[in-house]
């Protein structure tokens, strides 16, 4: 009797192509990773992150599982050797020999096969939603870790900005200006360099966390990713909801999960059929010592048994029907109320995602353009003494808030995109339609 376990792979659009070939970098040195984009940290993840190593290995434990429930039951052999022989007719008993094969009845063995199988595919589902979760959190670190070195670097422009200020200050005050001018300068050029060592400290944070997703042995500081603004998409949210309700692989494990359910109810049916024991007799007959002219005498004499089990505790076998049905009513509930948080979840990214959109547009077309002129025009206006330090401090810390604003929105929606492919487990391009068909 044979059993086969069919499982479907699909990868994630755009993450799962990326996983499916990390292949290439077996015998990589992952200590001498070096890598800076998105590919290469899933790449790295794929490769060496050892609790998708060990999601693998209970995949393998299941497989291994199958030919074990679909076997038949060890044959029995049993040997009997009298101390005290018994005298018969043809002569003296000395051994007994018996050996038995028990046959479980017609479809128990079948529905076991069925059970482990669909286990081994919801774990193989649960390896590759593993997989994804993995990819998902590497995404968004990768972006925040992105967002950190642009922080970083607008932040220090701004100090040079203001640094650049400060000879202006210091002559306009050895002219007979107010001291406080500089003074101010000073402490907001102190407050700037103090939100740089902060934002230094959390790189080391953000990398530690990344080299441990990657499975790096040290804790080096990785280099800074390689990234951009990403193009507006938009959306067909009822193609991606029907996207999660087919290929998500945790419903997919779930759905394997009520296979299973189902093959369970089935082996509690068959619970309360007799299985059959088919055995083999043979009894070894010493020299006869009376009698010894009786037909047969001398003679070995063998048989054949059948024994039937016979099933009488209804109350157990009921119970394992409603045990059976309960286990399986409990898991289409858990979808149910799975898919349920999976798709507000999705409702909820692809609201983050329009409204990371939107920033991007009102920041990067409106209003940083509008602030860079105001910074130009404050400055003029202070060297030539129409106004004070106080309204190009306010310039300069108005332009930088609005630049880190703009690269918050694309860190956003780098973030949001991915974590829709991850729910939808399709490439992007698959789930967003082009801008020319909603015109």
């Amino acid at each position: 009797m044979t059993f086969k376990i069919h499982i479907l792979v699909r990868c994630v659009g755009g993450l799962g192509l990326l996983l499916s070939s990390a292949a290439i970098l077996i015998g990589k040195d992952t200590a001498q990773f070096q890598g800076r984009s998105l590919k290469d940290y899933l790449h790295q993840a794929q490769l060496a992150n050892p609790q998708l190593k060990a999601y693998k290995q209970h995949y393998n434990a299941a497989l291994s599982r199958i030919p074990q429930v679909t076997a038949l039951p060890d044959p029995m052999l049993q040997v009997t050797s009298f101390v005290e022989s018994v005298q018969t007719r043809t002569g003296p008993q000395e051994n007994v020999i018996m050996l038995s094969q028990r046959i479980p009845w017609f479809g128990k063995l079948r529905s076991r096969g069925n059970v482990a199988s669909a286990e081994a595919e919801a774990l193989w589902y649960a390896y590759q939603n593993q997989q994804l979760m993995i990819a998902r959190m590497v995404s968004l670190e990768f972006y925040e870790y992105g967002y950190t070195e642009e922080a970083i670097r607008l932040t220090k422009e701004n100090r040079d900005l203001l640094s650049d200020l400060e000879p202006i200050v210091e002559e306009k005050v050895r002219s007979g200006g107010e001291i406080n001018a500089l003074l101010r300068l000073k402490v907001e050029i102190g407050k700037v360099d103090d939100r740089v060592k902060s934002l230094t400290q959390k790189r080391v944070a953000q990398s530690a966390k990344l080299s441990e997703l990657l499975a790096l042995p040290e804790s080096t500081l990785l280099a800074w990713p390689t990234w951009g603004v990403p193009e507006p998409v938009f959306l067909n949210g009822p193609a991606l909801i029907q996207a999660v309700r087919a290929n998500n692989p945790e419903l997919q494990m779930l759905s394997r999960k009520l296979t299973s359910a189902e093959a369970r109810r089935e082996i509690a049916r068959l619970e309360s059929y007799p299985d059959i024991t088919f055995g083999i007799n043979y009894i070894q007959v010493g020299n006869p010592e009376v009698m010894k002219d009786t037909p047969d005498a001398g003679q070995d004499p063998w048989g054949v048994t059948v024994a039937v089990n016979i099933p009488i505790w209804f109350d157990k076998y009921d119970a394992a029907k409603a045990e059976a049905l309960a286990s399986k009513r409990a898991t289409e509930n858990e979808y149910e109320n799975r898919f349920n948080a999976l798709r507000a979840e999705l409702s909820a990214s692809v609201a983050l995602l329009n409204d990371a959109n939107r920033r991007l547009k009102l920041y990067g077309e409106e209003l940083l353009g509008l602030a860079e002129q105001v910074v130009e025009n404050t400055r003029s206006s202070y060297e030539s003494g129409r106004t004070g330090i106080l309204e190009v401090i306010d310039s300069k810390r108005s332009l930088l808030d609005l630049q880190l604003l703009y690269w918050r929105a694309a860190s956003d929606a780098s973030q949001q995109r991915i974590v829709i492919q991850a729910l939808a487990n399709q490439p992007i391009h698959e789930s967003f339609n082009a801008a020319n068909e909603h015109e």
